[in-house]
């Protein structure tokens, strides 16, 4: 983490929901959550050291100048428990040469839907990004209050919305009327997720490949589930029989079981590595507006910041 760049404020801002911003004030913060920045992240380094020689002499030049005198605060925004610099970037890069744990700071909140912690990075704001809009999407938390689904990359989020769009698409056909993508996800849930899980479950795939996601397992055999579809067809218009009964849910996880265990003992395995990207964990639901970040009026000496 120390040799990575500062976290920009925009990536903050660009994939987390903003809900207010209010001016806190003066007080005093902990230099260890200073991440980042809101235009200097490449100027400096997770822990505030300088990458260009220039910008090296110039704080040495701050050492001697506040050598007997405190400086002043410096100017940051709050967000998700972390703070980015707006003014005084070498300030806090001489605050942490010199061993220092606190700093003064004029403080401006936003009230974001995740809180952060230290070693954030982009990646992780985009998984969480990808997962808010698929429940967003789906309305997942208001049709299944019990799912958890997650995924090892981003991108999974988005694949499994084809999937369930898909569903929605299939089912209004066969009733006649638009199904809506929430009363799709509901079926899809009860009827392709649970069966999928469970099929996955009894056939050992989950045991044998623990370091992937529910989500992964289940991507990876829905997509060998329509390669089956593929190659049988009287099991391709079953499948594709959007009546839902009881008879039906034996099938079901007979069909998902069949695709789960021609993986397991196939040769289209996955790579053995924990490729997971984590997520930041949900603070609070509902719908919020991001008000744009504005950068502080006060010019900060070129010295200081």
């Amino acid at each position: 983490m120390a040799d990575e760049s500062l976290l920009p404020l925009r990536e903050v801002t660009s994939h987390l929901r903003v809900l207010g911003e209010s001016y806190v004030g003066l007080r005093e913060i902990p230099i260890d959550k200073i991440v980042g920045s809101l235009d200097r992240s490449v100027d400096f380094d997770r822990l505030f050291r300088t990458r260009r020689r220039d910008l090296r002499r110039r704080l040495d030049a701050l050492q001697v100048a506040f050598a007997d005198r405190p400086m002043p605060p410096i100017t940051v925004y709050e967000a998700g428990g972390l703070y980015f610099v707006v003014d005084g970037h070498h300030r806090v890069a001489l605050s942490r040469r010199q061993g220092g744990a606190f700093i003064d700071a004029e403080v401006t909140k936003l009230r974001t839907s995740h809180r952060l912690h230290p070693g954030v990075d982009v990646l992780e704001l985009v998984h969480t990004e990808q997962h808010r809009r698929f429940k967003e999407r789906t309305k997942l938390k208001q049709v299944a209050p019990d799912a958890v689904i997650e995924f090892s990359r981003p991108i999974g989020y988005v694949e499994l919305l084809q999937v369930i769009e898909a569903h929605a698409f299939e089912l209004s056909e066969a009733r006649g009327e638009l199904v809506t993508l929430s009363d799709a996800t509901r079926d899809w849930y009860a009827e392709s997720w649970l069966p999928a899980l469970e099929a996955i479950e009894s056939s050992g795939l989950k045991r044998a490949y623990d370091f992937k996601t529910d989500g992964d397992r289940y991507l990876w055999t829905y997509q060998k589930l329509q390669e089956l579809r593929a190659t049988d067809r009287v099991a391709a218009t079953a499948d594709a029989d959007p009546d839902r009964n009881a008879e039906r849910r034996p099938f079901l996880t007979a069909r998902w079981a069949a695709a789960a265990g021609a993986i397991k003992g196939g040769s289209d395995e996955p790579a053995a590595e924990d490729g997971r990207a984590p997520r930041l964990v949900d603070r609070r639901d509902g719908r919020a507006r991001g008000p744009p970040v504005r950068r502080g009026a006060r010019q900060a000496d070129r010295d200081l910041r």
